[in-house]
Parts: C-alpha cells; sequence; structure tokens
C-alpha cells in the first residue's frame, strides 16, 4: 500500500454484502416437477417417475384364538414332584419337556401364562427343619431349588420357541430378573411366559402362597393348581379306595374340611380377593388346554355364590 492512501474498510464490504445474503436465505429453493423425482435405494433422483402418493397399508393381522378362551390370563402352579416324573429325585427331562409342550400350546392358544413351581424334588424347608436344620436355613436352600426348576424350565419352554422370563423373589441379577410387579405384567402382556421363582422370598411361606399372592398381583382370571391327582377328595385316594371327589367347592368350605391340597393363607389369599382355583392332574395331556376353554376338568374352588 503506498504511503499516505487511506487503508480499505473491509466492514464496509460485508455491510453492502448483507442485503443479498438476506434475500438468498429467504429465497425459496426450485423444486423439480413430481414427475421428474424418483428414488434408487430410498435416495431421491432426477429424471424418473415420481413416489407414490400413500404408503402401502400393512396386512391386517389374523384372528387370535383368545375368543375360543374361557380365561384369558392364567397362573399356572407346578409342584416340584411332578417334575420328577418316574425318578426320585431332581427333574425328568421326558416330563418336563411334556409339561413345556402343553404350555406352548396354550399360549399359542392366546392364553398369557404365569408359571410358579415348587422345590419339592430338590429340596423342601419343612423337611429339612424336620431333621434339625434351621426353618429359615432350610426355607432359604428351598427358594434356590425353586429357582432351579424355574430355569429348567425356562430353558425347556424357550427349545420350544417360547419367549421366558424368569423373575425372583430374592436378588440374583446373574442369572434372573428382579420380580417387580409392573415389570411382570408388562412381560405377559408382550407375549412372554413369566415364572415366578423363590416363593415370596421369605421363609415359611409355601410356594402354594407364593402362587395366590402372584396370582392376585398380575391380576389373573384363574389359579390352577397342577398335581398327581384328578382333583379334590374328602380322603386321600392314594389311601382310600372309596375317596370321594368333589367336583365344586367354595374356598370356606376348603378350609372348614381341612382339605389338604394347598395350606390355609393360599386358600384365604384367593377366597378374600375372588381368585378362582382349578385343580386337576397335569399327567393327563390336553388337560390345561381343556381347562382354559372351559371344559370341567378336576375340582373348581371358588367364591360362595
Amino acid at each position: 500500500m503506498e504511503p499516505g492512501k487511506p487503508r480499505p474498510c473491509r466492514g464496509f464490504l460485508v455491510i453492502r454484502l448483507l442485503p443479498e445474503i438476506a434475500a438468498a436465505a429467504h429465497r425459496k429453493p426450485k423444486r423439480r416437477p413430481r414427475s421428474e423425482v424418483r428414488a434408487v435405494h430410498g435416495i431421491p433422483i432426477a429424471g424418473q417417475a415420481p413416489f407414490p402418493l400413500e404408503f402401502p397399508r400393512p396386512h391386517p393381522a389374523p384372528e387370535t384364538a383368545m375368543s375360543e378362551l374361557a380365561y384369558r390370563r392364567v397362573l399356572l402352579k407346578l409342584s416340584g414332584e411332578a417334575l420328577m416324573g418316574a425318578e426320585d429325585y431332581g427333574i425328568d427331562p421326558v416330563v418336563i419337556g411334556r409339561i413345556a409342550r402343553e404350555i406352548i400350546e396354550a399360549h399359542q392358544a392366546g392364553a398369557e401364562i404365569g408359571l410358579v413351581i415348587g422345590g419339592g424334588n430338590i429340596f423342601r424347608g419343612a423337611g429339612l427343619a424336620t431333621g434339625g436344620m434351621d426353618r429359615v436355613t432350610g426355607d432359604q436352600m428351598g427358594m434356590l431349588a425353586t429357582v432351579m426348576n424355574a430355569l429348567a424350565m425356562q430353558d425347556a419352554l424357550e427349545k420350544l420357541g417360547g419367549k421366558v422370563r424368569v423373575m425372583s423373589a430374592i436378588k440374583i441379577n446373574e442369572v434372573c430378573e428382579d420380580y417387580i410387579r409392573r415389570r411382570a405384567v408388562r412381560h405377559l402382556e408382550k407375549g412372554r411366559i413369566a415364572i415366578f421363582a423363590a416363593g415370596t422370598g421369605n421363609p415359611f411361606f409355601t410356594t402354594d402362597s407364593a402362587a395366590a399372592l402372584r396370582a392376585i398381583e398380575i391380576n389373573a382370571d384363574l389359579l390352577l393348581k397342577a398335581t398327581k391327582v384328578d382333583g379334590v377328595y374328602d380322603r386321600d385316594p392314594k389311601k382310600h379306595a372309596d375317596a370321594v371327589r368333589f367336583e365344586e367347592l367354595d374356598h370356606d368350605e376348603v378350609i372348614a374340611r381341612d382339605l389338604q391340597v394347598m395350606d390355609t393363607a393360599a386358600f384365604a389369599l384367593c377366597r378374600d380377593h375372588g381368585i378362582p382355583l382349578r385343580v386337576y392332574d397335569i399327567s393327563v395331556p390336553g388337560n390345561l388346554m381343556r381347562i382354559l376353554k372351559g371344559d370341567n376338568v378336576g375340582t373348581l374352588v371358588r367364591a360362595r355364590r
């Protein structure tokens, strides 16, 4: 720059350009005619046919078999002994596979199913306490046995294509979820089978009481007690050939007669909250679906009319 000449002001150029910049910012871009726009792999390009004006609608979902079922949501209580089959201890793979197939069949028919499984095939807290063990410790071992059975049932169901969640009343986060009522209900609504393990999480409460409690919490339509006998009898049918089976009972009558099918606390919970209970023989194939369809299988225990 020559000495004596004034230095140019850069701000002057910016001020002169501001109106043009503002006009360009508000100017709408030119659009190509719709007939010249197409897409390849989802990217619009020019010179081809237009997009469709409407997106294709999804096909309607097939009608569910839910209308054929008398009960929409059920809680199935399985005893640990039911998993033994002909064995003296543990789990019979053939038996657990057959039970799992029945559960999957019911689930595919539209039922929402929760499960509570006992632990008597592995440990029973009351039995251990009779042998001299501290009752609380024995019950805690029994809770762990129910978790083992729940994991075995989860594996059997998943091999058949089921979506299953095990939820424990005691914290075992490495192997299963914690039991949270809202999450359990959500699992059922999402079409998953929920297995509730570890009883209530407290000693001195049986898995029968846990089943009644979970049935109330998930708003089950029916509590199913799966046993090795075909209902409730006035006496032990294995010891008395003339034992009479009941078709229907009310909760108070079961408690008054002291019929040893479930413990009194479980019956009282069902009575107070209006949960019907059906006791049936799990060893007869197809019984579960027949009950869900409304057939009179086993013994029905419900509130007094």
